[in-house]
């Protein structure tokens, strides 16, 4: 017997555009350009953007007003819709549940691990709250404890301690710096590269020894 199959996939730059970067695109702001693919240290990163936020007295109305004019990235919902016919899915992500909202309709409401921000009535982002440190790599941890056999893929520095931490990590459109600091995982380029990876992890996974 097989250990049932989960696969855990990051969210912006696998699913949908990075979303900091459309704000950037929106404003203006080119420091909103800086992503988990430029800064490894998230802590380091959100302080940035919420010192910027608050300069520019931009509220959560200005991020959702970049997110409506966002689409899930071409052949996302098809993949994601085919990946779950066949395996559990469940997407970790250091976004947050109150940006990332307005695109959740346009997947199809896949299972979303993400994090919270602290907004007062007029839409000022005061501070963010971790849903729990280093989350993907503990979720991952957590899954293998329920006895699932997890795949993972993501593209980002905040993505490499899931990928290390599940049965089989892959990354999908990293940047080549990443590439070049993480050689040990495959590189996909498309979905279909990736489902053939996934599928190809799924079938060699050894069966469990009788009990």
């Amino acid at each position: 017997m097989k250990q049932p199959v989960i696969v855990c996939l990051d969210l912006e730059g696998v699913l949908v555009p990075e979303i900091w970067i459309s704000l950037a695109e929106a404003t203006q702001i080119d420091d909103f350009r800086l992503t988990t693919r430029d800064i490894s240290d998230y802590d380091v990163l959100m302080r940035k953007r919420l010192q910027i936020l608050d300069v520019h007295s931009l509220r959560l109305q200005d991020i959702h007003a970049a997110v409506n004019t966002l689409n899930p990235l071409e052949g996302a919902n098809e993949f994601l819709n085919s990946l779950r016919e066949t395996y559990q899915v469940v997407i970790l992500s250091d976004t947050f549940y109150e940006v990332i909202k307005p695109l959740m309709n346009k997947l199809n409401y896949p299972t979303l691990f993400s994090h919270s921000l602290e907004i007062d009535p007029d839409g000022r982002i005061h501070q963010y709250h971790l849903r729990q440190h280093d989350q993907k790599r503990k979720a991952v941890m957590a899954f293998k404890g329920l006895n699932f056999y997890v795949l993972a893929a993501g593209d980002s520095y905040n993505d490499t301690t899931m990928l290390q931490s599940a049965d089989k990590g892959i990354f999908f459109r990293p940047p080549e710096s990443i590439i070049q600091e993480f050689p040990n995982f495959p590189v996909t380029q498309t979905y279909a590269e990736l489902r053939a990876q996934l599928d190809k992890a799924a079938s060699l996974q050894c069966p469990l020894p009788s009990r």
